[in-house]
């Protein structure tokens, strides 16, 4: 007798467990009375930046050959690309913190693309996103031949020297 209560009080709990909760009444916000009144600023993103315009920023990106181990560096701004033999490096953006910030970074938005094997002009794209200076690791381009990285945006802020 006492065994089976033993085996049954487990089952019992698994069955109460099935049940899916209910879902969380939604909570209702309300914006500060404070804040109602204020006119929200016209959208002038493209009239005002901080910094030197996308446009006139130069990134240092690395380029290294695994087969080989030549190392090149090109000087791209935003917009532009650069083939070095079976690869085609594509510069979209160039960004670093500002100098009043506390941890200090520089990256760009890099697009790789590499010649497939056996074509002239047929390229892959292998990466598209940013990659960082100093944390290297949050994305990396995978390629078995072809490394690249940033090594450095140049830019400027107001009142810098």
């Amino acid at each position: 007798m006492i065994r089976a209560i033993a085996l049954l009080a487990p089952l019992a709990l698994l069955a109460a467990c099935t049940e899916e909760p209910p879902e969380p009444a939604p909570v209702e916000t309300a914006i500060p009375e404070d804040l109602q009144g204020v006119e929200l600023p016209e959208d002038v993103s493209e009239e005002v930046s901080i910094g030197t315009p996308m446009g006139e920023r130069v990134a240092t990106i690395g380029l290294l050959n695994k087969r080989n181990n030549l190392s090149q560096d090109l000087e791209l701004r935003p917009g532009d690309q650069e083939r070095i033999g079976d690869v085609v490096i594509r510069l979209r953006a160039c960004e670093r913190t500002a100098p009043w910030e506390f941890e200090k970074d520089e990256g760009a938005f890099v697009q790789v693309l590499v010649r497939e094997r056996g074509t002239e002009n047929d390229f892959r794209k292998v990466f598209s996103g940013w990659l960082f200076k100093n944390k290297p690791a949050i994305n990396v381009v995978e390629h078995p031949i072809y490394d690249v990285w940033v090594k450095s945006c140049a830019m400027e802020f107001p009142g810098e020297e």
